[in-house]
């Protein structure tokens, strides 16, 4: 499911001035030493360097959905893998 498209200007990059493109993105996030991903959440992306910013209302709602202890505990779960980073000796 596609989220419909906004009318904000993300303008260009902090990182390499490259002009910001809106995308839906995952944002995760470490709550407690959970992993909390949020889906379809838009974000100006830079095409260039990856860089991604979200506005103003967008963090309010991301931090009213982390905020809330009851949703996140009635999320669905799902299993990762986890690999260990190990060098060669």
């Amino acid at each position: 499911m596609t989220a419909p498209k906004t009318a904000y200007d993300y303008g260009e990059c902090e990182m390499c001035d490259a002009r910001l493109e809106e995308r839906y993105i995952h944002q995760d996030f470490w709550i407690k030493g959970q992993l909390v991903v949020i889906e379809n959440v838009p974000a100006g992306c830079c095409p260039q360097c990856g860089a991604k910013v979200v506005n103003a209302e967008t963090g309010v709602h991301i931090a009213g959905l982390i905020g809330n202890a009851e949703q996140i505990a009635k999320a669905p779960r799902l299993a990762v893998p986890l690999l260990h980073y190990q060098t060669a000796k």
